[in-house]
């Protein structure tokens, strides 16, 4: 049988201050906290992901590595520009619209739900719940029965 790929579980990032970590995610993302202790955290992204925080000694960024999160619309890229730079005094990346680099000097890409081709969005259910269409086209999943 073939393997059948859902989907990403979760992203991991180092962090050293775990706890500053939740609290910037949770500002800049409004990202809803799960579980957490010892210096490591568990934040939701989403119906079915998770962001991994751990706390370690001395972060390694890495130059290219990064992970997006998708977000509405513009408006709401725009919200966390806003935030980054402005309260955070983070930079974003040049020619890029959300790209930045956290205070731990983890990359990230923020994308508002346009951005994407409708194929990557089929699965996630809180796009058809909001009814989202694109240029007339609604985002509807195909109805499948499982055997």
């Amino acid at each position: 049988m073939a393997v059948q790929v859902y989907g990403i579980n979760h992203v991991v990032i180092e962090v050293d201050d775990a706890k500053k970590a939740v609290d910037f995610y949770s500002d800049v993302f409004n990202l809803e906290m799960l579980r957490g202790g010892e210096g490591a955290a568990w934040c939701k992204l989403g119906e079915h992901q998770f962001l991994a925080i751990f706390e370690v000694a001395k972060p390694n960024p890495d130059r290219m590595k990064h992970f997006g999160i998708m977000v509405r619309d513009a408006a709401q890229v725009n919200e966390v520009r806003e935030k980054i730079t402005q309260k955070y005094g983070l930079t974003v990346e040049p020619d890029s619209t959300c790209d930045f680099r956290d205070p731990w000097g983890n990359r990230m890409q923020v994308v508002d739900l346009h951005d994407e081709s409708l194929v990557w969005l089929l699965p996630y259910r809180e796009i058809q719940d909001l009814g989202i269409s694109f240029d007339g086209v609604s985002v509807e999943m195909p109805s499948k029965t499982l055997d």
